[in-house]
C-alpha cells in the first residue's frame, strides 16, 4: 500500500508539473520577431508593466559587452540582441570589433549562446551617438538573422548554428560618416535588405533560406536609415520605403516600383507605418513632411488623390511614427514634443505637446500595448501615456542609462536594450 501511495504522489507531481508547463506556454504566446514587431510598433496582446525603476519590476538584467542600439527581438523563450564587441585592445569607436549575435534565456536572462559573425575593423566612422551594431536582428522562429550592414548579413538556426552569410554587398559610404542603421525585414520566404548610401543605392530581396538574391532594385536615393515595411494591398505585397528624394513602394515579388511621392526632408530615418488602406511616411530634419498615401495608386502620387493628407510641421526625424488603432503618434524632430492625429483625416487630437520629463533627444520609437503608449528618450526615461485622444501621463520611469533602442513588449514583459544592459521588466 505504501508503494502505491508513493506512485500516486509521483504521478500527481508529474501532472502538476505538466500543467504548469502547459499554462506557462499558453501565457507566453506572444512574439516580437522584428524591430517594432508588426512594423507599426503595436502589440495587440501584450500587457507589459507601466511602472519600473532600477530596483522595481526588473525581472532580470544582463550586461551586454561592446555597444549596439539594435532593438531586442523575442521568440518563445529566446531573446536576441547584437553588439560590436572590441577585441585586441580596441574601443567601441575604433579598431577591431567582434560583430556578435547574443541569445538569452527569456526566463532567467542567462546567455544561451553567442555567435561571432566576423571580426573586422569598420571602414569608416559613425556619428558620436551611433555605433557599429545599430540594426535590429529579426527572426521567424526557424532562423534568426543578424545584419551588420557593410559587414554583412548572417543567418543562424535558433540554436546558433550558422546557415548562410552574405558579405558581398560592398561598403556603405554614409552621409557625413554618420554610420549605418537600417534593419532587414522578413516577409514570407523573403528577407529585405535596404542599402541606401552615398554610393549606388539599392533594395535587395533575398531568399531567406539560402541567402541568394531574388531581385535587386536600384534606388535614386542618398543615405537613408529607414527600415522597409511590407503591406498587403488587395492580395499584392508591397514594400514601402522612405527616401530623401521620394517615398516609394515596390512589388515584393519583382522589385518593380509601383508608386512614389516627393516631399520628404534631408537624410530620412523614420520608417513607414500602415493600416486601413493608408501608408504614412514622414521625415523632419531641415524641414517637415508627413503624409498619408493611398497604396492603390500608381506612378507619381504628388498632387493627386493618392495623397490623402499631409502635415508640414512638427514631424518626426529619427523616431518612427506609431500607428495604434486610428491614432498616429509622432515626435517633433528629435524632441520630446508629441503630436497625435486621426490617421484617416490627419486632424489633430493634440499637437506639439511637450512630454514632461523627456529631456533628452529621442532615438527610440514609441510603442503601444494594452491601452498605453511608451515614450523613451536617450537619458533612459520612459514616459507612459494613455493610448487615447487626450494626452494623459500615467507613469514616469527610468533605468539610469542611455536608451536608443526601441523597447519590445511581449506578453506581460517589456524588454529594453540600454547602453550597457538588456532588461526584462515585469510586474511583481
Amino acid at each position: 500500500m505504501l508503494m502505491i501511495n508513493h506512485a500516486v504522489v509521483r504521478c500527481a507531481r508529474y501532472v502538476s508539473l505538466l500543467m504548469l508547463t502547459l499554462v506557462g506556454s499558453s501565457l507566453l504566446a506572444g512574439q516580437w520577431g522584428h524591430w517594432r514587431g508588426d512594423g507599426n510598433g503595436v502589440s495587440e496582446d501584450a500587457n507589459p508593466p507601466i511602472e519600473w525603476s532600477v530596483d522595481k519590476n526588473v525581472k532580470w538584467q544582463v550586461e551586454i559587452p561592446g555597444s549596439g542600439s539594435g532593438s531586442p527581438v523575442v521568440w518563445d523563450q529566446q531573446v536576441f540582441v547584437v553588439s560590436g564587441v572590441p577585441v585586441d585592445g580596441a574601443t567601441s569607436r575604433s579598431g577591431k570589433l567582434a560583430f556578435t549575435l547574443f541569445c538569452f534565456d527569456r526566463q532567467t536572462g542567462k546567455q544561451r549562446w553567442k555567435q561571432v559573425a566576423l571580426v573586422a575593423s569598420p571602414h569608416e566612422g559613425t556619428h558620436s551617438t551611433n555605433n557599429f551594431a545599430p540594426a535590429s536582428p529579426c527572426t521567424d522562429g526557424e532562423h534568426v538573422y543578424a545584419h551588420f550592414g557593410s559587414r554583412g548579413l548572417y543567418c543562424f538556426t535558433m540554436d546558433g548554428e550558422s546557415v548562410w552569410s552574405r558579405n558581398d554587398f560592398g561598403k556603405m559610404r554614409t552621409r557625413n560618416q554618420f554610420g549605418e542603421g537600417s534593419s532587414p525585414t522578413l516577409s514570407g520566404d523573403v528577407i529585405l535588405v535596404p542599402w541606401d548610401h552615398e554610393g549606388a543605392s539599392s533594395l535587395y530581396a533575398l531568399n531567406k533560406k539560402t541567402g541568394e538574391t531574388l531581385w535587386e532594385t536600384p534606388r535614386d536615393e542618398p543615405t537613408c536609415w529607414a527600415t522597409p515595411l511590407v503591406i498587403d494591398v488587395d492580395g499584392q505585397q508591397q514594400v514601402v520605403m522612405n527616401g530623401q528624394t521620394c517615398a516609394r513602394s515596390y512589388d515584393l515579388k519583382t522589385g518593380k516600383e509601383l508608386w512614389r511621392c516627393g516631399g520628404q526632408t534631408q537624410r530620412p530615418v523614420a520608417s513607414a507605418v500602415s493600416k486601413d488602406g493608408l501608408v504614412f511616411v514622414g521625415s523632419g530634419f531641415r524641414g517637415a513632411f508627413l503624409a498619408a498615401f493611398d497604396p492603390k495608386g500608381r506612378g507619381d502620387l504628388e498632387g493627386t488623390d493618392g495623397v490623402a493628407w499631409a502635415i508640414e510641421r512638427d514631424t518626426p526625424d529619427i523616431a518612427s511614427p506609431l500607428l495604434s488603432g486610428s491614432r498616429l503618434y509622432f515626435f517633433k524632430a528629435k524632441l520630446g514634443v508629441l503630436s497625435c492625429v486621426d490617421a484617416k483625416s490627419g486632424q489633430p487630437h493634440y499637437a506639439a505637446v511637450r512630454v514632461p520629463k523627456l529631456t533628452g533627444a529621442i532615438y527610440a520609437s514609441p510603442i503601444a500595448a494594452n491601452g498605453y503608449v511608451y515614450l523613451t528618450d536617450r537619458n533612459g526615461t520612459t514616459v507612459v501615456i494613455r493610448d487615447a485622444n487626450q494626452f494623459e501621463v500615467v507613469a514616469v520611469n527610468s533605468l539610469g542609462e542611455t536608451i536608443d533602442a526601441t523597447p519590445a513588449p511581449v506578453d506581460g514583459e517589456l524588454f529594453i536594450r540600454g547602453q550597457r544592459h538588456l532588461f526584462c521588466l515585469t510586474e511583481g
